[in-house]
C-alpha cells in the first residue's frame, strides 16, 4: 500500500511560482510512474505532468515552459515547480502513482489559487 500526500499549495499573485511536493509511502516508489493532475471547479479532472521510473518527462501543453516536475527517490518525494503562474491555473493539484495502464493510488489533493 502507498499512501501520497500533496503540500506546498495557497494563494499567489498572477506571475508568482509555487512548488508543491509529494510525499510517497512504501517502498516501490522509484517503480511508479508519477502523474500531477489538477481540477478546477466545475471541470473535469486534467493532466498536467508525468515522470516516468527512467526520469522522462512530459507535460500538458497549457503548462510546457512554466511548470517543471522532478522526483528524489531517495526521499519518496515528486515536485512540481510552477511559474508565471496564471489564474487559469487555479485548481486542487492531485498526485498519482501508477503504470503504463492504470494508476493505483492518488492524493487527496492541495489547493493553488492564482489571483489576478
Amino acid at each position: 500500500q502507498v499512501q501520497l500526500v500533496e503540500s506546498g499549495g495557497g494563494l499567489v499573485q498572477a506571475g508568482g511560482s509555487l512548488r508543491l511536493s509529494c510525499a510517497a509511502s512504501g517502498r516501490a516508489f522509484s517503480s511508479y510512474r508519477m502523474d500531477w493532475f489538477r481540477q478546477a471547479p466545475g471541470k473535469e479532472r486534467e493532466f498536467v505532468a508525468r515522470i516516468r521510473s527512467d526520469r522522462v518527462t512530459s507535460y500538458a501543453d497549457s503548462v510546457k515552459g512554466r511548470f517543471t516536475i522532478s522526483k528524489d527517490n531517495a526521499k519518496n518525494t515528486v515536485y512540481l515547480q510552477m511559474n508565471s503562474l496564471k489564474p487559469e491555473d487555479t485548481a486542487v493539484y492531485y498526485c498519482a502513482a501508477g503504470s503504463a495502464v492504470t494508476y493505483f493510488y492518488w492524493g487527496q489533493g492541495t489547493q493553488v489559487t492564482v489571483s489576478s
